[in-house]
C-alpha cells in the first residue's frame, strides 16, 4: 500500500522519542520532519535515527534565511545528509533561494511563503503587504523564478500558489488539522482531505499524530481517510 502524503512533524522532547514515533508512522506515511528544535539539540545523527531501515523521506525543515553566501554554506553542509527536503525563507530573495538550490543539487529546496502562525493583522507589522494570499503568491513566484521546486504555504492559499505556480512544484501544507483536533499555535488551518483536494501535495501533521495515544494508529486512520477520499 503506497504510504500517504504525509509528513509527520517529529516535535519530540528526545531523540529516542522522536525515532519511536518515526518507527510507528513509518509504515503508513511517505515522510517525517525534523524541525529546528530537534536539529539543534542532537545534530546530524537525529536524521540516521528517525530515517532508520526504512529509508523514510526526511524532510529537513531548518528555514534557512541569512545572505546567500551563508546560507549556501549551511545548504552544503546538510545536504550530505540527504534529506529529501530543505526549507528556507522565501523572504530572504531570490539570491539566497538560488545559492541553496546550487549548494544542495540533490536535495529539493522548499521557500516558506507566511508562516502558517501568522494571521492577516500580523502581515503589516512585518512588513508585508497583504492580504495573506497576495502576499503568498507573490513569495511563491519569486521563489520558483528563482530554482526553488518546492514550496510552503497554509491550507488556505494552496489553490492560489497552484494557480499561480502550475503543477510542476510541489505544495507542501502546515496547519493541516484533522476535524475535530486542537489548533494550538496555527492560525490558517484545514483538515487533509481539503487541503488535498486543493491542490496541496504534502501534508505537514504533528501533534494530532505524535500526541495521540497510538500515534501509528491515528497515522493510519488518517491515511485511510485521506484514500477514501481520492477514491470517492
Amino acid at each position: 500500500m503506497t504510504p500517504a502524503p504525509i509528513a509527520v512533524a517529529l516535535d519530540a522532547p528526545d531523540l529516542d522519542t522522536a525515532a519511536r514515533w518515526a518507527g510507528l508512522v513509518t509504515p503508513h506515511v511517505s515522510t517525517v520532519k525534523v524541525g529546528l528544535e530537534l536539529y539543534l539539540r542532537y545534530g546530524p545523527d537525529v536524521i540516521a535515527s528517525v530515517r532508520g531501515a526504512s529509508g523514510v523521506k526526511v524532510f529537513l525543515d531548518l528555514k534557512l534565511h541569512d545572505i546567500p553566501n551563508t546560507v549556501s554554506g549551511a545548504a552544503k553542509a546538510v545536504a550530505r545528509l540527504r534529506p529529501s527536503i530543505l526549507t528556507v525563507h522565501a523572504a530572504g530573495g531570490p539570491a539566497m533561494i538560488r545559492a541553496a538550490v546550487e549548494a544542495a543539487p540533490h536535495t529539493q529546496i522548499a521557500a516558506v511563503t507566511v508562516l502558517t502562525s501568522l494571521a492577516e493583522d500580523d502581515l503589516g507589522r512585518i512588513g508585508l503587504i497583504g492580504p495573506a494570499p497576495d502576499a503568498v503568491r507573490r513569495l511563491a513566484a519569486l521563489s520558483v523564478a528563482a530554482g526553488a521546486t518546492a514550496l510552503v504555504c497554509s491550507p488556505h492559499e494552496v489553490g492560489a500558489v497552484r494557480a499561480e505556480v502550475g503543477d510542476g512544484i510541489t505544495l507542501i501544507t502546515p496547519g493541516v488539522r484533522p476535524a475535530g483536533a486542537a489548533l494550538q499555535d496555527q492560525a490558517r488551518v484545514a483538515t487533509p482531505e481539503q487541503a488535498l483536494a486543493d491542490g496541496a501535495d504534502l501534508l505537514v501533521i504533528g501533534r494530532p499524530i505524535t500526541g495521540s495515544p497510538d500515534p501509528g494508529a491515528t497515522a493510519a486512520a488518517i491515511a485511510a481517510s485521506l484514500r477514501r477520499t481520492s477514491h470517492a
